[in-house]
């Protein structure tokens, strides 16, 4: 793994604490329909992408 990827990897990690906050905001306020969705699908994606840079 290179240092890009090394870095990118560290970033998604930041992105998942605060996709994982807003989700359990979203669950409690549940203002905007297709919100929770919308986030959970972030956050399969920021996995997913995880997944794929620690494989390369």
């Amino acid at each position: 793994m290179d240092r890009k990827a090394k870095k990118r990897i560290e970033v998604l990690r930041k992105k998942l604490i605060s996709l994982q906050q807003k989700l359990l905001g979203a669950k409690e306020q549940e203002d905007e329909p297709g919100e929770v969705e919308a986030v959970e699908k972030e956050i399969l994606d920021a996995k997913a992408e995880i997944e794929k840079l620690k494989k390369s």
